[in-house]
Order: structure tokens, then sequence, then C-alpha cells
């Protein structure tokens, strides 16, 4: 659906209007700025909206910013922030996530039609086409990012980048692949070591059970829908190239993927009979192939999106007065790999505890219900059908 000016001027003012104005231009100028690598030549949907991921992502992070500095949505703030408080109250933290995805969009949006105009705009950028110096700059020139928090996140979607290249290029063996992979990680941790997250995963509560916790879940349930859609298509194309090189019967699946994506973003309004994700999707429940390939790159990537999650909950959360204080905090312990860190194991059960299906699904295989609180024997023959593909 088209987005009317009056629209976008409505809510998509100062630093959003000015980010949906300069990408929406960069976009139509390909010419200047032509993606290059394996992915791009391979897959270039996929890189394409690799691109839009970032753009769209800093521009969503402005519009909940955006909502929020609206003296309009006053008295939506204050019941929105009585509602995260009392469940704070409640059981000491403010998450409400893992609890089988009974939050849905039926339940409606505090700001309603603000959401709604925004989501309707974040829609039309990601089917946009953005070069790759709007990608690069996206978080840089986000409103609402203070410097080391976009730096976190802008270096990280460089290594994004970089593993997806590596995986997208067919005419590499696994070793080869795999070295490719440990010189990324080098690169990642040398060049720009100040603003790489952990290569160790984090604990689950830093964006689970911080003080901010489910802030952009209840006050902008399409925003955070969107955000996981996009983080899901992130770990869902890697999975489908990955499985598709091991196992030839897998091969060419990638469209697959992409068919499921724009099913789950659905309408610009958010509107979708498909299952969209409720919980964070993560390395080990969307893509355990490319999990078992590059476990390291895997928790890096994890550790990225949950940086992600919890920026986001910050700048939803209504009237907090230390904002950027909050979220240059939050970028740097997810820097830090020697507190709050989890094992391995600990690791994976937080990772697959919410459930496949809560997480937007398998990449290519089916799932047409929660696979939670199913019987032994079910769960094995869920586990066999989606989980399980070459080693």
């Amino acid at each position: 659906m088209p987005t009317s000016d009056k629209a976008f001027h409505r809510i998509l003012t100062r630093g959003l209007a000015l980010t949906v104005s300069a990408t929406l231009s960069a976009g139509l100028a390909t010419a200047v700025s032509a993606q290059t690598g394996a992915l791009v030549d391979n897959f270039p949907e996929v890189a394409s909206l690799n691109n839009a991921f970032d753009v769209t992502q800093a521009a969503l992070l402005d519009a909940m910013a955006e909502i929020n500095a609206n003296p309009e949505t006053m008295q939506a703030r204050m019941e929105v922030q009585m509602q995260l408080d009392m469940v704070k109250d409640m059981d000491g933290h403010a998450h409400m996530g893992h609890n089988g995805g009974e939050m849905s969009m039926d339940m409606g949006s505090p700001y309603d039609e603000l959401e709604v105009e925004a989501r309707v705009a974040l829609t039309e950028m990601l089917r946009q086409s953005h070069t790759d110096e709007a990608a690069q700059n996206a978080f840089s020139e986000s409103a609402s990012l203070p410097t080391h928090a976009w730096r976190v996140l802008s270096w990280g979607r460089k290594f994004e980048r970089d593993i997806a290249d590596i995986f997208a290029n067919g005419s590499t063996s696994r070793s080869q692949k795999r070295a490719a992979v440990e010189a990324a990680i080098e690169t990642y941790l040398t060049d720009d070591a100040r603003h790489a997250v952990a290569t160790v995963p984090k604990h689950a509560d830093l964006y689970l059970a911080h003080d901010h916790a489910d802030g952009a879940k209840t006050a902008f349930p399409r925003l955070s829908a969107l955000m996981w859609t996009n983080q899901w298509l992130q770990l869902a194309s890697l999975e489908a190239i990955v499985v598709g090189q091991l196992d030839s019967q897998f091969a060419g699946k990638v469209p697959v993927t992409l068919e499921r994506y724009w099913a789950k973003v659905g309408s610009d309004t958010g509107m979708t009979m498909y299952p969209v994700p409720v919980d964070m999707p993560s390395a080990p429940a969307i893509a355990p192939s490319f999990y078992s390939e590059a476990p390291q790159a895997a928790m890096i990537i994890d550790n990225l999106n949950r940086l992600e999650v919890a920026v986001a909950d910050i700048i939803a959360y209504p009237n907090l007065e230390n904002r950027d204080e909050l979220l240059e905090a939050v970028a740097d312990e997810f820097t830090k790999d020697d507190v709050n860190v989890s094992d391995e194991m600990e690791y994976l059960l937080s990772a697959l505890r919410g459930g496949i299906f809560n997480q937007g699904g398998p990449a290519i295989g089916e799932l047409g219900r929660s696979e939670r609180n199913r019987s032994r024997d079910a769960m094995d023959m869920v586990h066999t059908m989606i989980m399980s593909g070459p080693q």
C-alpha cells in the first residue's frame, strides 16, 4: 500500500523523515555503489534485503523514538510504563517472553495509528533497493543511537555480511569455508576490537530480563515483529544456503525461504496469516546447520541480535531520562567476553527454550504449529523433520 506524504510527515518527523528521504534516494542510485561478492552474485535478493535490513532497522529505532517524543502520546506512554512496571514489580524484571507466543498483533498497539503508519513506511523501505553506502551509514545517521551503540551495531553488520559472502560461495570446500570464517572472526576482533561483541554467548538475561526488557514488544508489537522477522531471514537464508551445499536434495531452497519471509511480512500494516516470530530468532533454532558449521560465528551473530533487541527495548521504553547512557552501557556490556557469559549448553537451552515455531519456524522444513508441550515421541519426529541435516 503506498504511503502518503501526510503519513510520513505525521509520524516520521525529524530523524526518521530524513532517513526515509535519504535512503529512498540512495536506493535508486544503485549504479553508484553496487554490491560485490558471492552473496550478490549468487543470491542477489538476499543481498539486497540485507542492505534493506540495515536501513530499516535504523529507521525503526528512530520511529520508536519519534513516537515516544510525540506530545500526543503522553497518555499512552504512561499506560505502557505502568504496564511494564507492574510486570517488573511482580516477578523482579520486565520479561514476558518465552511464553508460548500469547502476545499477538490482535491485541492491538498502544500507539494505534501512529505505529501502523510507521510500519507502512518501514515496509515500503524494505521493498526498495538500497546501496551499500546507505546500509553502511544507516546506524551512524540514526538520531536515536549514541556513538558507541551505533558503532557496535554497524561493525557487527559488516561481520554478518562477510560471513554471508563466505557461505554463498559454492565453489569453496567446507575446510576452506571454516578457514575463511576463522579469518573473518580474527578481522572482526582485531580491526575494530572495541566495537566487537563477545565471541562467547552472552547470558540470555541481558536481553530477556534487563530493567527495560519487552519494552519494544509491549509498546510496538508491529515494529518488534518486523524486527524479528528480518532477523529470521538473516538466519534462515544462511541456513538454506548452507544446507543446500551440504546435501543436494536441499539445494536451491533459498527462494522457498524468501517466499516464507515475504509471507511473514504480510501487508504493509503487518497483517498476515503466516506465523511471525514472537520471540527473537536464534541460530541453533533457525539455522542449525550453519551453527554446526560455524558455531563461533553463529554465537557472535546471536549476540548481535540480542544486543539489537535490548537496544530496541530501551528506545521503546517510555519516559526514560537517561536513554543514551543506558544504550551505551548495554552496548559496552555485550562487548565483554569475561562477564555475564553462558557455557554452550546453557546457550543452546536458552536458544531452544522458546521453541522453533515461536522464533519464526524452520528455514525450509515444515512446522505447522508450535512444537512445545508435545510428547517426547512427537518431539523426536519434529526434530528429525526440521533439525537433522547433513553432518
